[in-house]
């Protein structure tokens, strides 16, 4: 491999191989990386949602009478 790059122009190396590998595999880049995004914004929205589920929660508890917290 390395004789066959050895030839080439760094143009070719460095430009064109990566453009065509962009070209080739861009749907399946492009496809990753809107999963990735996707799963992280599900992830923040499941987070946001237990910790306000959390803090109604304790907002309701604490509201409560403390004997009724005691005998649990």
């Amino acid at each position: 491999m390395k004789e066959l790059l050895a030839g080439l122009p760094w143009w070719v190396k460095w430009v064109a191989i990566p453009l065509i590998a962009v070209l080739v595999f861009g749907g399946l880049i492009a496809s990753a990386v809107v999963m990735l995004v996707g799963l992280l914004f599900k992830v923040l929205v499941f987070v946001a949602l237990v910790g306000g589920l959390i803090y109604v929660v304790r907002k309701f508890t604490s509201s409560s009478s403390s004997s009724s917290r005691s005998d649990w």
